[in-house]
C-alpha cells in the first residue's frame, strides 16, 4: 500500500508540474460551481489510459460525494476521460483503444471497443459527455472540456451525483458546467 501511495504521490506531482495554475484555477471555479449546484464537481487531465483528479468540490453534507485529488479512473468509462478521447485526431483515438483492455466496472460499462469509439465520436460532436453508471453503480457524471485560449483541450470538469435526474444533468447542470469551463 505504502509503494502505491508513493507512485500516485509521484504522479500527482508529475502532473502537477505540468500545469501547476491547473489546480488553484480549476479549484475556485469548482467550488463555485459546487456551491450553486449543490454537487460534487471536479478537474481531471489525461494520464495514459486513465484520467487523474486533478480538483475536486464537495458541497457540506453528512454524506458527500468526495473525489480525492490524485484519483484515476480508466478514461474509456468515465465522462471526464470521453472528453479528454474525444480531443484526440482519428489516429491517435484508434492508438488509444487498440491498447486499453477495457474492463466490465458496472453492467452499464462499456468494454466493446466499437461502442467505446462511438460513445467519444458523440461527446465530440456533442461537446459534452453524460456517463450513467458506467464507473460506479448509482453514480451520474457530466462532463465538459477546459480548453486553453488557443482552443486545446487540457482537462475535463465535471458534476457527479447519485440521485439527480438526466434531464436535470443536461437541462440544468450541462449550462453552468459549460459556463465554467469558459
Amino acid at each position: 500500500m505504502e509503494a502505491f501511495r508513493a507512485r500516485a504521490a509521484a504522479d500527482l506531482d508529475a502532473l502537477r508540474s505540468q500545469a501547476p495554475e491547473l489546480e488553484d484555477q480549476s479549484r475556485l471555479a469548482l467550488e463555485r460551481l459546487s456551491a450553486e449546484v449543490n454537487e460534487a464537481c471536479s478537474c481531471a487531465v489525461l494520464d495514459g489510459e486513465d484520467m487523474v483528479m486533478v480538483a475536486h468540490a464537495s458541497p457540506n453534507r453528512l454524506v458527500a460525494v468526495s473525489a480525492q485529488i490524485g484519483l484515476r479512473l480508466p478514461a474509456y468509462a468515465s465522462s471526464l476521460g470521453r472528453v479528454m478521447l474525444s480531443a484526440m485526431d482519428d489516429a491517435a483515438l484508434d492508438k488509444f483503444l487498440a491498447r486499453v483492455k477495457p474492463v466490465k466496472l458496472t453492467p452499464s460499462t462499456l468494454t466493446d471497443k466499437a461502442d467505446i469509439r462511438k460513445a467519444i465520436l458523440n461527446v465530440r460532436k456533442d461537446g459534452f459527455s453524460l456517463v450513467d453508471q458506467g464507473v460506479e453503480m448509482g453514480f451520474r457524471s457530466i462532463s465538459v472540456p477546459l480548453r486553453r485560449r488557443d482552443g486545446r483541450i487540457i482537462a475535463a470538469l465535471n458534476i457527479g451525483v447519485h440521485s439527480v435526474p438526466l434531464d436535470t444533468m443536461r437541462q440544468t447542470f450541462l449550462p453552468k458546467l459549460a459556463a465554467t469551463a469558459d
